[in-house]
């Protein structure tokens, strides 16, 4: 039988037992929250990285619009018993018909209460220590979210040094930004490229912690919020404004966050593409460009 926990959070103890890991960080909940369509092979790399973060206290919520219950698929269901091994909760939640991204994650950061919430796609691995470093990050910077940008290694021969110009630290707390849909701050995006982080990264020092953060145009695939602030902000409401295939949900989630309480991202990243097929194949409504500021959006 998986430990269970005395209350909502609890103890770690069982999880040490598993694992053997001391948590000496401050104690701040987090629940991962992860969209699922298919793609199982994917989803069990993904829970693998989960279950590799043994410094974190966390839980799993998955919310699964497969054909068949993504969680019966042998290898997702292996991944899961480990994690629930080491003691953490694992929610298998099923949301049909889809209605578009916008509605899976709303779904999502309504099945979820923890302080922290980490949206992470099925397709990306995290390296040990990423979670730690997004909430300490989080609780460091202030701001609404803290995002790991996704690396495709495939790509660590590629060095496009035109593309890092943008590159701006934050000093100190993060601050407010206007939503960036054009200028200096727009071409940030150019940062999560191919693996330009993994470049910029090679050639900074780090101090102590061994972190950094950035000022970003927005993340995709690993965003750890503030859920307060996110659900203060509207979350992802919006959903019943866009039509079932859109794209750019999270961009406008994150422009809203920004305007009011700002955000940034993580260097070293410590996220990894698997770059396999996007199940994203119809993106011609982006919902930033469709619902902005002045059509009503909060």
């Amino acid at each position: 039988m998986p430990a269970r926990r005395s209350d909502q959070w609890g103890s770690r103890a069982a999880a040490e037992a598993v694992s053997g890991r001391q948590d000496s960080s401050p104690s701040m909940p987090v629940e991962v929250l992860i969209p699922c369509y298919e793609r199982p092979a994917e989803l069990a790399v993904t829970l693998s990285g989960l279950a590799a973060q043994v410094d974190a206290d966390f839980d799993v919520v998955l919310s699964d619009q497969s054909e068949q219950p993504i969680w019966e698929e042998p290898s997702v269901l292996a991944m899961i018993r480990v994690l629930r091994a080491q003691g953490r909760r694992v929610r298998c939640e099923r949301n049909l018909p889809r209605r578009g991204l916008a509605q899976q994650r709303q779904f999502l950061l309504e099945h979820s209460s923890a302080p922290f919430v980490l949206f992470l796609d099925s397709d990306v691995w995290l390296e040990p220590g990423v979670i730690t470093r997004l909430r300490r990050a989080l609780m460091e910077y202030g701001g609404g979210f803290i995002g790991s940008a996704v690396q495709g290694l495939s790509y660590l021969d590629d060095r496009r040094p035109e593309e890092w110009q943008r590159f701006e630290l934050w000093e100190g707390t993060i601050e407010p930004e206007p939503m960036p849909r054009s200028g200096p701050a727009h071409e940030r995006w150019k940062l999560h490229n191919a693996a330009n982080l993994c470049h910029i990264a090679a050639r900074t020092d780090f101090d102590d912690r061994g972190f950094l953060v950035y000022k970003v145009a927005w993340v995709g695939a690993c965003v750890m919020y503030d859920r307060r602030r996110l659900v203060e902000c509207g979350g992802f409401e919006f959903w019943d404004r866009l039509p079932a295939e859109h794209a750019g949900e999270d961009v406008l989630a994150q422009w809203q966050v920004m305007r009011r309480y700002g955000g940034g991202a993580l260097l070293p990243s410590g996220a990894v593409h698997l770059e396999t097929p996007t199940t994203v194949t119809e993106r011609s409504t982006e919902a930033a460009e469709l619902l902005d500021q002045d059509s009503g959006v909060r």
